[in-house]
Formats: structure tokens, sequence, C-alpha cells
């Protein structure tokens, strides 16, 4: 048997549930964001800086209530039940994106899908860390975020699908993604028990306070600041579904980007994750920062649909060897007792990234093309691993103690 499947054999059966939770509920709302910047575009004349600003603040939104549902998982020392909460709105508000007649029904539905997003999204982290052995915590997230992101290519190919049956009607289209929308709660509600908590564990009153974010250490403090400055060259996904439109391929056909990218980051991530746990992590952060220059240096310069596919390629095997490692990452520098605070603190300050990074990338693309986007998301790239290099030594000493 080889390691790999020793790997997925000893991951507990609840990180196993909680990873079908997040690809059901990633279907649902790829088959809408795969669609919506299109949509707002096409059928409401709405901006391209406009889209930029929406998806940066939806994004900003769910990551300032991740700090806040993160604390409170600490300080309640209760994760499920904030993640039945955040993965329920979620579904709830589904719904709305069909009924939605002008642009400020799509702006707060995503709002409320985000909000929902921002509950869940610190104490599930929290709970896959809190479930997983140390030995196979890397292979954990991996794991999790590739079932999570095997929703993230199914959802685009479903949208791609519908729209072909329906003749290009968004609306029917965005009635059929609410059905996984609540089995991910079920699952959840079913699949996932939450372990008992260590009874030597530190007790948490305030988890926001001064010194107990001092408590977090500076080695987390490094990982975030590095995660900060990575996530401006990583805007929203959006912006790659406008570039292929760009190129020329018609509506119905753009959200297969999505299905390219998430095809590459889903088949990387667990891969990336187990290997993680094996060698040293920052390393492999620094390779896929590269992969993310290469990325947008090849979609900035496409002309054709090969490149195009060979860009998006290359951004999702960038997410593949990042996302779960960054999580790893946290979760490994952060004490057990502040984890869901740790990933709530991780997520605003790179969600105030994202939103930054998505206007600007918006303002960019208005007034230069969708060029000077990339290009500035290869630098942003570059920088990153600049500031990587200097500590990635110290990091790895910390990944084995």
């Amino acid at each position: 048997m080889t390691s790999d499947a020793m790997s997925r054999r000893g991951i507990p059966a609840g990180v196993w549930a909680l990873g079908f939770v997040s690809m059901f509920m990633d279907i649902s709302s790829e088959m809408i964001h795969a669609l919506l910047p299109l949509y707002m575009v096409t059928a409401l004349g709405t901006s391209t800086l406009a889209v930029g600003l929406i998806e940066g603040i939806a994004e900003a939104t769910a990551s300032i209530t991740k700090v806040f549902s993160g604390a409170l998982s600490d300080w309640l020392g209760k994760r499920k039940f904030l993640a039945v909460l955040g993965y329920g709105l979620a579904a709830m508000t589904k719904p709305i994106f069909p009924l939605a007649t002008s642009l400020e029904w799509l702006v707060a539905a995503r709002f409320i899908d985000r909000v929902g997003k921002g509950i869940r999204g610190a104490p599930r982290d929290a709970l896959v860390a809190d479930l997983a052995p140390p030995h196979l915590r890397g292979a954990s997230f991996g794991l999790r975020q590739s079932l999570d992101t095997i929703g993230a290519f199914v959802g685009p190919l479903l949208a791609i699908g519908l729209m072909w049956l329906t003749a290009d009607q968004f609306q029917a289209v965005f009635w059929f993604a609410a059905i996984p929308a609540f089995v991910s709660v079920g699952v959840l509600l079913v699949g996932v028990k939450e372990p008992e908590r260590p009874k030597e564990l530190r007790r948490v009153r305030m988890p926001l306070r001064r010194d107990e974010l001092g408590r977090l250490g500076s080695a987390y403090w490094w990982v975030v600041a590095v995660a900060a400055v990575f996530t401006l060259a990583r805007f929203s996904e959006a912006f790659l579904i406008l570039r292929a439109q760009s190129i020329g391929l018609s509506p119905a056909l753009a959200p297969v980007v999505l299905v390219i990218m998430s095809l590459a980051y889903s088949l990387s991530a667990y891969p990336a994750g187990a290997l993680s746990d094996r060698v040293n992590r920052s390393t492999l952060l620094v390779l896929g920062l590269a992969l993310l220059v290469l990325a947008d240096l090849v979609l900035a310069f496409a002309t054709g649909i090969a490149a195009l596919g060979i860009g998006v390629a290359l951004w999702g095997l960038h997410m593949g060897f990042t996302q779960g490692l960054l999580a790893t990452l946290i979760a490994e520098t952060a004490p057990a007792e502040l984890r869901g605070t740790a990933f709530g603190m991780f997520n605003l300050v790179t969600g105030i990234a994202l939103l930054l990074a998505s206007v600007i990338a918006g303002a960019l693309w208005d007034i230069a093309g969708p060029q000077a986007t990339f290009i500035a998301g290869a630098v942003f790239s570059l920088l990153t691993i600049a500031g990587l290099i200097p500590i990635s030594s110290r990091l790895g000493q910390r990944d084995r103690a």
C-alpha cells in the first residue's frame, strides 16, 4: 500500500464528511458564481470595475465575519453549531439569486451568502485541525480542499450544461443551484461529530483581546503577512471568466475556465497536502507562488484558447499547492485553544487584501486592459516569494516541532 493510500485511510471520517459538505456547497455556489459576472455585465450592464468591487466586498464581508465566528468558537469551545448556522444561512439565500430583479438584489444575495460563508469558515477549519491527527494534518486539509474543489469544477460544468438545455436562462440555472446547498447542510448535520474538548486545554474568555492575540506568536503573524501580500496577486476568479470572454469564448462556454482551474486545483490539493507532511512546507509554498507567476504571465499575453487553458490550469495548480498549505501552517503555528481565532484573523487580513486586489484588478482592466491586470498579479507574486524566502527556514523548523 502506498503512503498516500495509508494517509487517506488514516484521515478521520469527520474530515471526509466536512470535505463532502464543502463539495456540495461549492457545487451550488460555483454554479451561480460561474455565471454571475457575465449576468451582471451582459444582462444588467454592470461595469468591470463594479464587478471587481462587488466581488471584493462580498469576500471581504465573509472574511470580517470569520474573525468573530472563529473567536466565538474558541470562547464556546464548540465549532459544529456555528458551521451548521453558516452553511444553513448560505443555503437559505440561494433562492434569492433567481428571484432577483435588479443589481441591488443580487448584491444583497451575494452579501448574505458571504456572511454565511464567514460564519462557517473559521470554525470549520478549526474543526478540521481538531479532528486531524498531527502527522496527517497537511493531508487532512489537502483532502478537504480537494473535495471542496471537485465541487468547484462540477458546479461550472452543470452551469454550462443547464445553460445549453435552457437556452441561456440564467434564472433556471440559479434555481437548480439551490438543491446541492441543502444537501450540504444535511451531510453536516448527520456526518460530522465534534470531538470532546480536551480537559487540559486552557479556557479562553476574550479571544480577541490584545494579550490573547499576542499568544498566537510571531511565526503565525509571519504566515498571515506573507498570505496577505500573496492575496494581492490572487484576485477574484471572476477575472478569469472575463478574460475568457475577452479572448472570444461565448457566455455559455466562458465558465469552462473554472472547470479547468478547479480540476487542476482538485487533483493537486491532496497530493500537495500529503507531501507537506513529509517535506518543508515553505518550499512547497514558494513552488505554488512560482506557479502563480507563470499563470499570470501566460494569461497576460494569451491570444488564443490553448494559451488561455494553460494559464488557467497553472492558476489551479498554484491554488492546490498553496491554499491547504496556508491553512496547515495556521493550524501548526497557532495554539490549539485559539485555532478558531487564528483562522478568523487570517481570513480577515486576507479578505481585506482580496478586496484591494479585486478593486485594483478591475481598475487596471478598465484603464489599461486585461494584460495590465495579470502583469500586476505576477509582480505581487514575486514580492511574496521575496518575503517568504528569509523566513522559510524558521517556518520549516516550526513545521517539525
